[in-house]
């Protein structure tokens, strides 16, 4: 979704649908005309910054705490593209590791932080060298049919005092794909089935 176009209001919508003004020296039109300018640009250099922060994040950071988290208090937010690597065993796939580029904010200070996904689960800051490494996921199904599940995962170990320091919870949500494929396979065999994610990242307070 993209962020909703910039609207403006009263004189200065008006404005935008009326015909050029005449260029007649010193008309009354024109002086008008030269005084509406600047409140349009005032007014869209005002608002645009809401652009920066993506639709996502507006929808995901409604508020500072969840009710999954009681004594937690939400501290970034991340948007996941990667994919979920299987593995051949006993003729069935199953999970070796998710693999996934995150990208998202941090909520105080606000900033555009990035992060990777991998083996443990664990995510790991590029930025800061932060890092956190969950356990004891607990499941709920996806709202996204033919996904993987979406989780509350509590932390295990955390490294450095970055964005993944001290985290205490993280939650997967608004899952779509990355579920193994149901076809039998051959010993050995490896695929990655693509997915995406939102993830949550909390700290006590």
């Amino acid at each position: 979704m993209t962020p909703p176009p910039i609207v403006f209001s009263g004189d200065d919508a008006r404005s935008t649908n009326r015909s050029p003004a005449r260029r007649t020296t010193g008309s009354s039109n024109d002086n008008r005309a030269a005084k509406r300018a600047p409140s349009v640009t005032t007014r869209a250099t005002t608002r645009a910054p809401t652009s920066l922060v993506p639709t996502w994040n507006r929808i995901f950071v409604r508020g500072r705490s969840d009710a999954a988290t009681p004594g937690n208090t939400l501290t970034s937010v991340f948007k996941a593209k990667g994919v979920q690597v299987y593995g051949c065993t006993d003729a069935k796939w199953t999970l070796i590791e998710p693999a996934a580029s995150l990208t998202g904010i941090t909520l105080n200070p606000v900033r555009v932080v990035s992060a990777l996904h991998f083996r443990g689960p664990s995510w790991e800051s590029p930025d800061d060298g932060s890092l956190v490494e969950g356990t004891a996921p607990v499941p709920a199904p996806s709202d996204t049919p033919n996904s993987i599940q979406q989780l509350l995962i509590t932390a295990k170990t955390t490294r450095g005092p970055g964005v993944f320091g001290d985290v205490t919870f993280i939650q997967r949500l608004s899952t779509v794909g990355g579920v193994a494929p149901a076809t039998a396979c051959t010993a050995g065999a490896t695929t990655a089935v693509p997915y995406q994610a939102v993830y949550r990242f909390f700290k006590k307070g």
